[in-house]
């Protein structure tokens, strides 16, 4: 193994608080949107892309104006995120402090373009990692991204560690080992290796 390739949400972080109030003061403009979002709502949507969230979130509104919510929700946040960031689990910095000595770390994550540079800014981890990707960039899916990643930098013995059933899917498309994060937000049945906590990658590698 010579690399680790990390989701992000539900994995390093759950910026689900923050994003939700960014996304609830945006909607308020809007009248056809009928209630506030809640945390569920979010929790339901870990791991989707961003067209197939408006759809879980937003389905009873007109194509048109669902596309226009979300660009404006997903603007909103990214100001947020930089200001307050989100929740890090446990011990997260040290973690990756000690995998960068051995491992070259990078992310991919389902995500709109400038979302990682603002979990970067906020929490400055961003020199831990050496290369990023989401579909927000390349209109790719998560699998196509991994590959991307491993083709860029030349990797040869990867592993993926992610915590929904989209990051074991896109593993298994990659062809790459699939660590299972069991105290992220998705419920998985299949993995080459499980962790209870952030912590435990230590002790895996």
């Amino acid at each position: 193994m010579d690399s680790i390739i990390f989701d992000l949400d539900g994995t390093i972080w759950d910026p689900i608080d923050t994003v939700l109030n960014a996304w609830n003061s945006r909607i308020k403009e809007h009248s056809l949107v009928k209630r506030e979002l809640t945390r569920t709502d979010f929790e339901g949507t870990m791991g989707l892309q961003m067209q197939e969230i408006s759809k879980k979130l937003f389905p009873y509104l007109p194509e048109e104006i669902r596309v226009q919510v979300i660009t404006e929700c997903c603007n909103t946040e990214q100001g947020y995120l930089k200001k307050q960031g989100g929740k890090l689990f446990h011990n997260v910095e040290e973690v990756l402090r000690l995998l960068s000595k051995k491992y070259k770390l990078y992310i991919v994550s389902n995500c709109q373009d400038g979302y990682i540079e603002s979990f970067y800014e906020f929490h400055n981890l961003g020199d831990y990692f050496l290369d990023f990707e989401n579909p927000g960039r390349t209109g790719l899916s998560k699998g196509e991204n991994i590959n991307l990643i491993i083709e860029r930098n030349n990797l040869s013995s990867p592993i993926y560690v992610g915590d929904t059933i989209g990051d074991l899917n896109a593993s298994r498309y990659a062809g790459i080992p699939f660590v299972y994060a069991k105290y992220g937000f998705g419920q998985v049945n299949e993995y080459d290796e499980v962790i209870e906590k952030f912590d435990d990658l230590v002790a895996l590698f």
